[in-house]
C-alpha cells in the first residue's frame, strides 16, 4: 500500500500571492535555510509579466509570521541573455561561510544553470553559468570530493524535458564542469516518474550515505502529475546508487496541490533538519501557486529504502 511519509502541515499553504506585498501572479518553489536564528526561503516570485525573481522570506518558527523583504530579493538581469526571461527554482548549499545559489535562468535558449553566491541574502555575486541550455532542477553537494565539487542537474533532451533524468558533474573550481554521467534515469512505461525526474532539494548527508528527494512526472489522459521519491547514494562515491523508492512518497491531493497554475503538482527545492536530527520540514510549491510543507521522520524516508 502506497502512503505518505510526509505529512502536510496544518496551516498549509505557508506562503501564499494574497499575502506577498509586492504585485504579483504566483509565490512557490522555494529552497530553504538556516540563518541568523530564522528559517530563511528564497521563493520563486512569478509577476504579472510571467517574469520570475527571488524573494526573501524569513520566519522565527519556519511555519508561522513569515516577514517578505523585498529589498533582499534577486532579481533577474534582464541586459544578460540568460535572464532574459526570469529566475526560477533556486536551490541552497551551503560551502563555508556562503551560501552558494543555484537557479534557473530562462534565455532566448531555454532554461540553464546558474550560481550566485551570497553571504547576508542582500548582496549577490554571480558567477555565471553552469551548465549551457537546456537544464534545470540543479544542486551543488555540501562538501567537495577529493578536491572535487559535486553537482546534480537535469539535462533536457528535448524542450519539454521528455525522457530526462539525473546527472552527476564534476568542477575543481565551480566554474569549469565535466566528467559528465547519468545518475538517475525515469522509471520505467506507466511508473509514477514514467515521463521525465529531478532533484528536489541539495542532497542531504545522512548516516547511511546522500539521501535525495526528487520529483517524478507521469502523463495521464488529464494532464500531467508531479510526485515526489527518494533515493540514496554512497557517501564518498555519489556516483554510487545505493538505493531508489519503487513508489511515490508524496504527492498531489490536498486541494491546494490540485488546483492553481499547474495542478497536481508537489514540487519540494528545500528542506531543513530539526535540531533532534530526526525531524525534516521540507518546503515546497503547490500547484506552482503557493509556498507549502510537509513534515517527516529522516529514519522513516530511510526505512522506506530499506
Amino acid at each position: 500500500m502506497s502512503i505518505d511519509v510526509l505529512l502536510r502541515y496544518d496551516g498549509n499553504p505557508v506562503l501564499e500571492v494574497s499575502g506577498w506585498p509586492e504585485t504579483a501572479n504566483a509565490v512557490f518553489n522555494p529552497a530553504a535555510v538556516f540563518h541568523e536564528g530564522e528559517t530563511l526561503l528564497l521563493v520563486r516570485v512569478e509577476d504579472r509579466t510571467g517574469i520570475s525573481h527571488l524573494g526573501v522570506a524569513r520566519s522565527a518558527d519556519g511555519l508561522t509570521g513569515w516577514v517578505v523583504e523585498p529589498e533582499r530579493a534577486l532579481r533577474p538581469d534582464l541586459a544578460s541573455d540568460g535572464e532574459r526571461f526570469g529566475l526560477e527554482d533556486p536551490r541552497i548549499t551551503r560551502l563555508g561561510d556562503e551560501y552558494l545559489i543555484v537557479y534557473t535562468g530562462y534565455s532566448t535558449e531555454g532554461p540553464l544553470i546558474f550560481l550566485a553566491a551570497t553571504r547576508d541574502f542582500r548582496e549577490y555575486e554571480r558567477r555565471g553559468a553552469l551548465r549551457p541550455p537546456r537544464n534545470k532542477d540543479a544542486a551543488l553537494f555540501p562538501q567537495s570530493f577529493d578536491g572535487r565539487f559535486a553537482l546534480l542537474h537535469r539535462p533536457m533532451a528535448d524542450p519539454s524535458g521528455t525522457g530526462s533524468g539525473i546527472w552527476l558533474s564534476w568542477s575543481s573550481d565551480l566554474e569549469h564542469w565535466g566528467d559528465h554521467r547519468p545518475l538517475l534515469e525515469v522509471g520505467g512505461a506507466g511508473s509514477w516518474e514514467s515521463e521525465k525526474i529531478g532533484l528536489g532539494p541539495p542532497p542531504l548527508l545522512t548516516d547511511d550515505g546522500w539521501l535525495l528527494l526528487y520529483h517524478g512526472v507521469r502523463v495521464t489522459a488529464s494532464g500531467s502529475i508531479y510526485r515526489v521519491g527518494v533515493a540514496l547514494l554512497d557517501r564518498e562515491r555519489p556516483a554510487m546508487v545505493l538505493a531508489r523508492s519503487r513508489e511515490w512518497v508524496f504527492g498531489p491531493t490536498a486541494p491546494y496541490e490540485r488546483i492553481g497554475d499547474v495542478p497536481n503538482v508537489v514540487f519540494p527545492c528545500g528542506w531543513l533538519l530539526g535540531e533532534d536530527g530526526d525531524t525534516l520540514r521540507v518546503y515546497y510549491g503547490a500547484a506552482d501557486t503557493t509556498v507549502c510543507v510537509a513534515t517527516g521522520s529522516l529514519r522513516a524516508l530511510l526505512a522506506h529504502l530499506g
